[in-house]
C-alpha cells in the first residue's frame, strides 16, 4: 500500500467519522453470540467446588449490577437518534440483561441464596447513566479478566464451569471496546459548546467510581459483602500470586481479549496505563 493510500485509509477511519461509527457499531453487532441463558448446561459440582462457588461474596451485588446496567444502557438507547448506533446500544442493553439472567440461573442451579433485589429506577440523565456503566465496566472487566484466568489456572473453578462463563467474559470485552470507541466518536461529533460539559461529566464519573471503590474497600474491612472480585483479591479464587503478578496477568488477558478485534478500533487505555504505573511503582 502506498503512503497516499495509507493516509487515505487513516482519514476514512479517523475518530468521529461515519466510518469510525460504522466500524465500532458493526463490530458489536456482528460478533453477537446468540446463546440462550435458559439452555446453558451448568455442570454438576462436587461438594467442595460448590462450597467454593457459594462462598464467594459477590453474587447479590453482581446480579444487581447487571440489572442496573441493563436499565442504564437501555435508557440511553431510547434517546439515540442515529439508527445504527441505536441498534448497537440496544444490543448492548440486551446483553447486559442476559448477563443478569445467566447469573440468576447459575445461583438457582447451585442453590445460592440472594437478597431481595432493589427497585431499578430509570436514570434522570441517560447519557450520564450510560457513561457511568461504561467506565465502571472498563475498571471491573480489566481486573475480572485476570482474576478469571487466575481461577482457571488454579483450578478454583472446574473447567466445565469456566467454559460456561466464557461467553459472558468475552461479551464484557466487546462492551468496553464498544464504549471507549463510542466515547471517542461522541467527543468528536458533539458541538464545541457541549464538550466542556461532557468532560466535566467524565471527571465526575471517575470521581464517583473512585469513591465507590474506596467505600467498598472500607466495607470489606468491616465484613460487608464485596461487590468486586478485585477487592477480594486473587486469594479469593485460589490463586497464590503476588500483586504485581496479578496486574501482569490482567494486562496480558486484557491484551489477549482485545487482540481479536479490528486493530483500527480504539482500545481501553486509562485502566491499563494506571495498572502499568502501579506495577512499576510496586517494583
Amino acid at each position: 500500500m502506498s503512503s497516499v493510500e495509507a493516509s487515505a485509509r487513516e482519514m476514512r477511519l479517523r475518530r468521529g467519522t461515519d466510518n469510525h461509527k460504522a466500524l465500532f457499531c458493526r463490530t458489536l453487532l456482528d460478533t453477537h453470540n446468540p446463546y440462550k441463558p435458559a439452555v446453558l448446561d451448568w455442570p454438576t459440582l462436587d461438594a467442595e467446588a460448590r462450597e467454593r462457588l457459594v462462598s464467594l461474596p459477590i453474587w447479590d451485588i453482581a446480579v444487581q449490577t447487571e440489572g442496573r446496567a441493563r436499565l442504564n444502557v437501555a435508557s440511553y438507547a431510547a434517546v439515540v437518534r442515529d439508527p445504527l448506533l441505536r441498534q448497537a446500544v440496544e444490543l448492548n442493553a440486551f446483553e447486559e440483561g442476559r448477563h443478569k439472567l445467566v447469573l440468576a440461573n447459575m445461583v438457582a442451579a447451585y442453590g445460592i441464596t440472594l437478597a431481595p433485589e432493589p427497585e431499578y429506577l430509570a436514570p434522570r440523565d441517560p447519557e450520564w447513566a450510560f457513561m457511568l456503566t461504561g467506565y465502571s465496566e472498563c475498571i471491573d472487566s480489566f481486573f475480572a479478566f485476570g482474576l478469571f484466568e487466575s481461577a482457571r489456572r488454579s483450578g478454583y473453578f472446574p473447567p466445565e464451569l469456566v467454559d460456561t462463563f466464557e461467553p459472558v467474559m468475552q461479551e464484557e470485552a466487546r462492551h468496553i471496546l464498544f464504549f471507549v470507541n463510542w466515547a471517542a466518536w461522541h467527543r468528536r461529533t458533539m458541538p464545541l459548546w457541549r464538550r466542556p460539559w461532557f468532560e466535566l461529566k467524565v471527571l465526575g464519573i471517575w470521581a464517583v467510581l473512585v469513591w465507590e471503590r474506596l467505600r467498598l474497600a472500607r466495607d470489606v474491612g468491616h465484613g460487608v459483602q464485596d461487590s468486586n472480585f478485585t477487592l477480594s483479591g486473587a486469594k479469593s479464587v485460589g490463586a497464590d500470586i503476588s500483586a504485581t503478578q496479578l496486574i501482569g496477568l490482567c494486562l496480558a488477558e486484557n491484551q489477549r481479549r482485545m487482540s481479536v478485534y479490528d486493530e483500527r478500533l480504539v482500545r481501553p487505555a486509562a485502566v491499563p496505563a494506571l495498572a502499568r504505573l502501579v506495577r512499576r511503582l510496586m517494583r
